[in-house]
């Protein structure tokens, strides 16, 4: 567990302490981090630009937060004027954004948000579970006070089992200042970082029970972190960047539209492609499956039908895939039915 610790640590630039993996999917991670931060009545802002800053508001509503939503269309990012405006407007508790939208293919910056959010007096928790490893994100230095993400994906850690339910191992940072304020205990006990903090060692006393550990999933994060680390961060943030450049360069050399217009915004790890006029996106990702065993995915929330996502993570992130999607993509485009109308 310290192992996992130390390299969550250097997945994510930090030094904080309070940091350890909850026994859980990435939701469950995202629900621990607002039912932790958030008390009822504590206004919270959403930054809200694909599915998971609505996925966030929802659980933040159910804690009977007072949720302010700072909307933008999906496939654009928030500036710093954007968010200074909603702190002004709003003066929230905390602030959630999104650092890789896996819905729309947007990767959010986050230069001088933390400075920003802590001038008026706001808490700045950032969601990376699709940009951890493929995208620069310096968690101390950028002044993030909650950072979260998940080992199925740049990690590559295999998603773990217990009986009757499917979990993965998200990995969570925590500032310990409001946790030390709060006026009530936290609706969950599993998911009380209290609690956890003693079970995962980070608050000097002598651990305590807390419940069972999917072991097979600590051992799976515990490899993915370490092979990270052997390929060193800086490597793998320039290799996903470089293969999503060639994805992007022949999806344009083919015609095709990308739904994140800016360079910059385009979230390395997961490409977001507009669907061709006349084409059923469930025809293409079925043809894809069934004739190139490739799993293309189609939109997800405010993307449904109208984009197709192609994911190249960890070690899927390679020029000869980068290749061999391109490929496939041609011939579902030539052989797929196409309305004429």
């Amino acid at each position: 567990m310290d192992e996992i610790k130390a390299g969550i640590q250097y997945a994510f630039q930090t030094h904080n302490r309070l940091t350890l993996a909850v026994s859980g999917s990435g939701h469950c991670a995202m629900e621990a981090a607002l039912f932790n931060l958030l008390e009822p009545g504590d206004t919270v802002l959403v930054a809200v630009n694909g599915i998971w800053g609505q996925r966030a508001a929802d659980i933040a509503r159910r804690l009977g937060a007072n949720v302010c939503e700072l909307l933008k269309a999906p496939g654009k990012y928030f500036t710093p004027q954007d968010i200074e405006q909603g702190l002004v407007q709003h003066r929230p508790l905390v602030l959630f954004i999104t650092h890789g939208e896996s819905s729309t293919g947007v990767l959010q910056p986050l230069e001088g948000l933390g400075e920003l959010c802590h001038r008026y007096g706001c808490l700045l928790l950032v969601d990376s579970v699709a940009s951890l490893g493929g995208a620069p994100i310096f968690m101390d230095q950028q002044e993030i006070d909650v950072l979260y993400s998940g080992s199925q994906k740049v990690l590559n850690a295999p998603p773990g089992s217990a009986p009757s339910r499917s979990v993965s191992e998200p990995v969570l940072c925590f500032t310990r200042e409001k946790l030390l304020r709060r006026k009530t205990m936290p609706p969950s006990f599993y998911l009380d970082m209290g609690l956890l903090a003693n079970y995962w060692g980070c608050d000097g006393e002598p651990r305590r029970y807390h419940h069972t550990a999917p072991i097979n999933s600590f051992f799976s994060l515990r490899e993915g972190l370490a092979v990270l680390a052997e390929l060193g961060l800086e490597n793998s943030w320039e290799r996903h960047r470089a293969n999503c450049t060639r994805l992007c360069q022949g999806l344009l050399d083919m015609g095709l539209e990308l739904f994140v217009e800016e360079e910059r915004a385009r979230l390395p790890t997961i490409t977001t492609v507009r669907l061709p006029d006349g084409y059923d996106w469930k025809d293409i990702t079925a043809f894809l499956m069934d004739n190139h065993g490739m799993e293309v995915a189609g939109g997800l929330g405010p993307t449904v039908g109208k984009v197709l996502r192609i994911g190249l993570m960890g070690c899927n992130s390679t020029s000869d895939n980068v290749d061999r999607v391109l490929a496939a993509l041609r011939d579902a485009l030539k052989r797929c039915q196409r309305s004429r109308l």
